[in-house]
């Protein structure tokens, strides 16, 4: 049990309260704290943007009790529960990532499938307009935009 604890979840990278933070979450929205719960919340944590089976195969380096269903289950937990996002970054399987950085969108090149994290900031401009336009809000941390990127141009 010692590597689990080692490699449990700082949400921020910050421990402490925001360690203590999604414990609460997963509490109030009366779910247990389970040990594969917190082996799956620090894979994502450590693999920034994966596929569920991404997920499975960085947990099983920890622990083989956990089986593909387990993962699913709890990535949709923990996103019900805004502690990781998802987004489509391919045609196959949702890639998940943690809430704790940054705010941010997806640019992924077509070609290598380098995927970029980009401040929503600079959309700044489109957003107020599709507000004003069609009274719209957008879920930038949704938002993939697919393109060619410098290496491969």
């Amino acid at each position: 049990m010692p590597a689990e604890r080692a490699s449990r979840p700082r949400v921020g990278g910050q421990g402490g309260e925001a360690d203590a933070d999604w414990r609460r979450r997963l509490r109030e929205g009366g779910y247990r704290l389970t040990p594969q719960r917190e082996l799956i919340l620090a894979a994502v944590e450590r693999l920034g943007h994966a596929t569920p089976d991404e997920v499975l195969t960085e947990v099983r380096q920890h622990s083989e009790a956990v089986n593909a269903s387990t993962v699913y289950r709890t990535l949709e937990v923990l996103e019900e529960l805004g502690l990781v996002r998802h987004a489509h970054l391919s045609d196959r399987a949702p890639t998940y990532h943690s809430v704790s950085g940054h705010e941010h969108f997806h640019l992924v090149c077509r070609n290598c499938r380098k995927v970029i994290s980009v401040d929503p900031d600079v959309l700044t401009p489109l957003l107020r307009q599709l507000e004003a336009d069609h009274r719209f809000t957008v879920d930038v941390g949704h938002l993939t935009v697919f393109g060619t990127c410098e290496d491969c141009r």
